[in-house]
């Protein structure tokens, strides 16, 4: 396993019981930040990043995802789930999805922050 996906999937496993023993389960922002390999092609990479669309839609907590870039060259991955649980249940299953080699041979391993925030209010 590569060192960003186990980085990824350890932090994934730490953060899996924050918002258990509540009662109440918040909706859960799982939010990526990460630059592209040098000369990676954005197209491509946004490309790679659509393919994995299927496989979140087919987990039950999916509700969204925006991927997005600022000017600096920044990645954000921001993926809203209906619970923590969820999240870290996809997290780990999509490591052992084909579609998802390409998605994260794009990303640099260097200075990928994971991390996940309870979703305090939400407005479309």
């Amino acid at each position: 396993m590569r060192p960003l996906t186990t980085a990824l999937f350890a932090l994934t496993l730490a953060q899996s019981t924050a918002a258990e023993g509540t009662g109440h389960v918040p909706p859960v922002a799982e939010i990526v930040t990460f630059r592209l390999i040098d000369g990676a092609d954005p197209v491509a990479f946004v490309k790679a990043a659509n393919a994995l669309g299927p496989f979140l839609r087919s987990n039950d907590d999916f509700v969204s995802r925006t991927l997005s870039v600022d000017e600096t060259g920044v990645w954000t991955d921001h993926i809203l789930w209906s619970s923590q649980a969820g999240a870290t249940r996809a997290s780990q299953l999509m490591f052992d999805q084909p579609e998802a080699k390409p998605f994260l041979a794009f990303m640099k391993e260097d200075g990928v922050n994971l991390r996940y925030a309870a979703v305090q209010m939400q407005q479309e």
